[in-house]
């Protein structure tokens, strides 16, 4: 099966999310855009530990760290997501994002089309800072209206009950993992967080 990890901004979170997700399913990884260096393909490599996950080249690999339209038309590109053609692999794929939901590809296509596109269900990553839950609201009403299937939210940064409460109301979404502030973020640190996840990710 196929999951698409976008999250409510830049920073969410997805590459860290998108490892633990890789670890627990040893599933392969595929960033379909990379706008900028270093690659979060080569990051998500360094924190895996198994030996089944397998690492798709990107099908867009743009220098500028930018949204992928304005990365691409400073290298005289347009992108085309019908050009995108998910890997073929016999594994769980993890697919990340760029960016949030609503990063644009070019004059018309968004990254959460992607998601569309391939016919993933979505996990979203959601840091939590002031201002979250307005985004995260916003973001769950995006993937409502398009009729997404969403297998979950990963809640990231300090808890902040209240407003993890609040989302998942209103959301419906289920809670699968919640990643907390790390000084060191490496293969041990992946791991730590493979038993919550698995805890949380049945139906």
């Amino acid at each position: 099966m196929n999951f698409f990890v976008t999250g409510i901004d830049t920073d969410s979170g997805k590459t860290l999310a998108s490892a633990i997700l890789c670890e627990f399913l040893q599933a392969d990884y595929w960033k379909p855009i990379q706008a900028g260096l270093p690659r979060d393909t080569d990051t998500v490599e360094s924190l895996i530990s198994n030996s089944k996950t397998f690492f798709h080249p990107e099908h867009y690999l743009l220098k500028m760290p930018a949204s992928p339209h304005a990365s691409a038309k400073a290298e005289g590109k347009t992108l085309n997501i019908s050009d995108v053609k998910v890997p073929i692999t016999d594994n769980h794929l993890i697919i990340e994002g760029a960016g949030g939901c609503l990063v644009p590809i070019n004059d018309q296509d968004f990254v959460i089309d992607l998601a569309a596109t391939f016919n993933c269900s979505v996990i979203l990553v959601a840091d939590l800072y002031l201002g979250s839950i307005n985004h995260t609201l916003l973001t769950a009403n995006l993937l409502q209206q398009k009729k997404l299937n969403v297998k979950g939210i990963v809640f990231n940064g300090q808890p902040n009950p209240e407003s993890e409460s609040i989302i998942l109301h209103h959301t419906k979404f289920k809670k699968l993992l919640h990643i907390l502030p790390e000084k060191t973020i490496n293969q041990h640190t992946v791991k730590k967080y493979v038993g919550d996840l698995k805890i949380n990710w049945a139906d």
